[in-house]
This record gives structure tokens, sequence and C-alpha cells, in this order.
């Protein structure tokens, strides 16, 4: 047996999924089918590709090592396939893009719209991270997606080309009835004895926020870390705590207060982010044409331009 392309786009989707059933499912084969061939694959390289358990299946150390070879030659072979489909007339295959939750600074869906409507034959696939932007970036660099839209104010990943898109001043956020809520300034010194919610570590929002107050050499307790944008803006509302938060992702403001942070304001950043460590598709850089085309960099929420593009620090 030789080792072909089905063999490692089965072996890389089983590693991806931790499950022989979810490869399945997003290869759209039986699962008896995927099995079949990761065993095949197996017995030719003469190695146990995964740890298989009852409760999970899990990448054994020679399955490590072939997982970023695998995704390499597989980013090869559609990069081949790009070009003889351009050659033919137009982009096909695949483009996996990861965004934040509730991204508005960006109008991610408008950009799919134009993508689409140039290339039609390309099948977009959209996803989050429940680990926030640094996720997003170890799953770009990691090959499981093409481009994301993702926040790092504070730390550029190696392996990665970013794009600044917009950014904003992070506000705080807290009940209509909370004492500070009709002031028209706060500063970070005010708000130590504060309960906080916050997002979980990995998130932009996070890293903006510790940063700030790391700045300005103040401590401050984070009481409830909350992954979904609504359901912390919803316990802010509540009277749990307070946050701070960019203006842009809070959505609608009934019940909230929102007051500018006079000094050390965090900084929201919206980024595009690529990886280098290989070329990306032809897909991809169609995307952040259509992109370059449509999109200004602004501050958040504004319709002017604050500044030009700036390169990765």
């Amino acid at each position: 047996m030789e080792m072909t392309l089905r063999h490692l786009s089965h072996f890389v989707a089983v590693a991806e999924e931790g499950s022989f059933t979810r490869a399945s499912e997003r290869l759209g084969v039986v699962q008896s089918a995927v099995s079949a061939t990761v065993r095949s694959l197996e017995r030719e390289l003469d190695v146990e590709l995964f740890e298989r358990s009852t409760q999970r299946v899990a990448l054994s150390d020679a399955g490590q090592v072939l997982l970023p070879e695998a995704r390499s030659t597989l980013a090869a072979a559609a990069a081949a396939r790009d070009a003889i489909d351009q050659v033919r007339g137009g982009l096909r295959g695949t483009l996996t893009i990861g965004t934040m939750q509730a991204l508005r600074a960006v109008d991610v869906p408008g950009l799919l719209v134009a993508f689409n409507r140039e290339h039609p034959h390309v099948e977009l696939r959209v996803l989050h991270a429940k680990g926030g932007s640094l996720e997003l970036a170890e799953r770009l660099r990691h090959g499981e997606l093409d481009v994301a839209f993702l926040s790092l104010p504070e730390r550029r990943p190696p392996g990665l080309e970013v794009r600044v898109l917009a950014e904003e001043s992070v506000e705080l956020a807290c009940p209509r009835d909370h004492p500070l809520a009709t002031r028209t300034g706060v500063e970070l010194a005010e708000l130590a004895d504060e309960t906080f919610i916050d997002s979980p570590a990995g998130w932009g929002t996070r890293i903006a926020n510790d940063a700030a107050f790391a700045r300005a050499g103040i401590r401050r307790t984070v009481m409830l870390e909350v992954d979904d944008v609504p359901d912390l803006l919803a316990m802010v509302r509540a009277g749990l705590g307070v946050a701070l938060f960019p203006p842009s992702l809070a959505g609608a403001r009934e019940g909230l207060g929102l007051v500018p942070i006079r000094r050390f304001a965090p900084t929201f950043e919206i980024s595009v982010a690529t990886p280098t460590i290989r070329r990306p598709s032809a897909a991809a850089r169609a995307l952040l044409d259509v992109l370059s085309r449509s999109a200004r960099p602004t501050r958040a929420g504004s319709e002017a331009p604050a500044r030009s593009p700036r390169r990765p620090r």
C-alpha cells in the first residue's frame, strides 16, 4: 500500500475532531471507512497513530509527529489544485475562517457575501473558539484555519502575519443603577475594589484588560469568567459585577452604563491574521483581496478611517 492524500486527510480529520465518528461526519463517509483508512496508514508506517479507548481518541507520539507533516502535504496538494482551478477559470475547495464572538467592528457576513459573489464555488466554514483569540491563533498556525479575525493587542504569536483592521478604547460596563454609571469618566484606580466579570484568559478583551491594570500598577480581582458575550453582559445588567468591555461588542445597551476610562484605557484591536509558515491558499488570498477593497482601518464604531494599516508589532 502507498500512502495517499486520502489516508492523510482521514488521519488529520480524526486528529482534529478527536473522534472517528465526528471525522466521518466531517468527511461525509461512513465511520468504518475512516477507521479502515487509518488502520491501513498505521500498517504502512508500522506505528500506532492514535491511543484509543472507549472514552476518547488521542494522538500517540508518532501521531503528533505526523500531524504537522500531513497538514503540510495536504496544503501543498490544495495549492496545486488551486493553481489548476485558476487556469480552468474559477476557485474551488473549502475556506475555513475563524472569528471572535459578537464581532461588529468588521462586517464578516458582508465580506463573505462579497466573496461568495466573486467565488461561488468555494465552500465557506466559519468557526468560533471557546479559547478566544489565542486559540484562533494556534489553530491558524497548526493549519486548522485558513484565515482568522482575532484580537491580540499585547502579543503577536510567531508564525502569523497580522493586519490591524480596527481598534477602540475599552470602557467600564456597569448596571444603570451603579454609582459610577452617570460619570463622564473613571480612573482604573477607582475600580480596584470592584467585583469584575471578564472573559477567560486567551480572549482579546481579557488580554487587553489585564495588561492595562498591570501598566497602571493596580491589582484587581476577577470573580467570574464567562465565555459568552451576551451572557457576560446579562450578568453585568443583573448586578453581579462590572466589566471592562469594548462598546462595539455591547450591542443593545439597555440596562447598561458605559463609562470611558480616563488613563491607561485598555485598547481592543481587531485584526485579520494568516499563517507565515505556509503560503495562504488561493481562496484565502482572494478573501484578503476582497477585504482590502472593502475595509478601511477605523476606530471601531466610527465611519472615518483612523489611520493606515500598521505593521505587526
